[in-house]
């Protein structure tokens, strides 16, 4: 079974989502990036799993194809991975008309996209994900990136894939915990834009007891959440705008990544995230009473996190280094229903009451 989904960015793809795709990985990747040689970056989790079918595939279709595996983890999305992938490109010598195929989960696809982007300023890019995370956020979008000290994909460009070929079946292999934090992004969809996904999965969460009982069904789900991202995406490719809803819980989320050293995975870091932010808009009458109870008990179905011992100042210090800051104001997704948030650019010093009074650290709700 396979689903296709069209993006139609200033450089159209595919995102295929199925079973068995990872062996039909070359013939897509001819069908849409062509060249003669192949790169597979990958890291040392997903690499002894999967690396093999895909370089096989590869082979098949024609392509000379060799191997370049980093250590897993988001500590290791820095500047040394970065300029390793691409030195190693380089003494493969590979040309702009070749191919470079990310294998892994988010912090794969990042690095991986960041080095087809900047390497002979711009390569042939495949995404294969095989993290629920990435087939349902990251893989999509063109968004790559890598860490600095600083803070959390600072450093990055614009730059989409040839196609993404996303195997539903590599979910299996996942931890129920990486399985969960992947459903971070998936709540966080059904909030901003489909209130029915979120019944949804109010009434049958996504789970990896889901994935084995009906595999059909959640390579659905995941292909839902894509056209959701797909539709934000067309509309707002470089993030100027309405892409940035997609932004929901992060400001606080990905500066809570940053307290807890990246030791708490990014799809709870953005539930707790959408908690913080959803009960300060129920302080201040902006969203119905009972919304953040029902998102927090939707994640906490998914086995998310929705609340964090960390300080608003800790949380704060570190949000100033997001992206969506500008000078003394932030953009923040701010929810006011199921399928209704809306983009407000808020001063920072609001920002900071918010983060403490959806903490639960300030008596009073002060003006929104």
């Amino acid at each position: 079974m396979a689903i296709t989904i069209d993006i139609d960015t200033a450089r159209p793809y595919q995102v295929h989502v199925g079973t068995f795709l990872l062996e039909q990985a070359g013939p897509l990747v001819r069908a849409t990036a062509g060249g003669t040689k192949a790169v597979i970056v990958t890291d040392t989790n997903v690499g002894p799993l999967y690396q093999m079918p895909v370089k096989q595939s590869l082979e098949a279709s024609g392509y000379e194809v060799s191997i370049c595996t980093f250590e897993a983890g988001e500590a290791h999305k820095r500047a040394e991975t970065y300029v390793a992938i691409l030195e190693f490109v380089a003494e493969h010598e590979l040309s702009r008309s070749d191919v470079i195929v990310a294998l892994g989960g988010g912090v794969v696809g990042d690095v991986t996209g960041f080095v087809a982007a900047t390497y002979m300023r711009g390569c042939k890019f495949v995404q294969i994900p095989t993290s629920l995370l990435a087939m349902v956020d990251s893989s999509v979008g063109g968004k790559t990136a890598i860490d600095l000290a600083a803070g959390k994909n600072l450093a990055g460009a614009f730059w989409q894939p040839s196609v993404v070929i996303a195997d539903v079946g590599c979910l299996a292999t996942l931890t129920p915990e990486q399985f969960a934090d992947g459903c971070g992004e998936v709540v966080k969809h059904a909030v901003i834009a489909d209130p029915e996904l979120f019944a949804e999965l109010e009434k049958t969460p996504l789970t990896l007891e889901l994935l084995n009982r009906d595999v059909a069904r959640v390579a659905l789900i995941i292909a839902r959440n894509i056209d959701i991202k797909r539709a934000v995406v067309v509309a707002d490719e470089r993030e100027t705008n309405q892409r940035k809803l997609l932004n929901f819980g992060h400001s606080a989320g990905h500066a809570v990544e940053a307290c807890e050293h990246f030791e708490l995975g990014h799809g709870n870091c953005v539930s707790i995230g959408m908690g913080i932010i959803t009960r300060a808009a129920a302080l201040h009458g902006i969203c119905d009473a009972e919304l953040p109870g029902r998102i927090e008990e939707l994640c906490a179905r998914h086995g998310l996190k929705t609340r964090c011992e960390l300080s608003a100042d800790a949380i704060f210090a570190e949000a100033l280094h997001d992206k969506k800051r500008a000078g003394d104001t932030i953009d923040l997704v701010i929810p006011h229903g199921i399928g209704r948030c809306s983009i407000d650019r808020t001063p920072l010093s609001t920002f900071h009451d918010l983060i403490a009074e959806g903490l639960g650290q300030k008596g009073d709700a002060s003006a929104c």
